[in-house]
């Protein structure tokens, strides 16, 4: 049997280039202090602007638990900032600080370093995602 990644499966080849790509990534940012967790946190703050960790939490698909640890360590190590609601005391709003935006920007680079802006491949992956999206 051919074990050369061109004759595996396409779900096995897809998976083992994933798997790849985190695990050299995630190094990379960790060199750097900014977990693969507050990365998606950010660049979802830069889109949408300040919004609360419930909001955050739904658009990365994570639990609100799982946002709440995350903000926290982000809070503590000064990517983020978290301020009462102006309409809503009880509620609070999350704010990208200098120190994440530029956090974000050498990740940016990393990443382009990482996997290279493709069209095709662009494409095929946002197909799949669409089709294979969680209801």
């Amino acid at each position: 049997m051919d074990e050369t990644p061109d004759a595996w499966p396409l779900g096995r080849l897809l998976s083992a280039a994933a798997r790849a790509i985190e695990r050299d990534w995630d190094e990379r940012l960790r060199a750097i202090g900014l977990p693969h967790a507050a990365l998606i946190a950010i660049d979802i703050l830069l889109r949408t602007g300040p919004t609360g960790a419930d909001t955050l939490a739904r658009t990365a698909r994570v639990q609100p638990q799982t946002m709440s640890r995350t903000l926290e360590r982000m809070e503590r190590d000064g990517l983020v900032e978290r301020s009462a609601h102006p309409e809503d005391r009880r509620r609070r709003i999350v704010t990208v600080t200098d120190r994440g935006r530029e956090a974000w920007e050498t990740a940016r680079h990393i990443e382009r370093d990482v996997l290279p802006d493709d069209a095709a491949l662009r494409g095929a992956l946002t197909s799949l995602l669409a089709k294979h999206r969680p209801n």
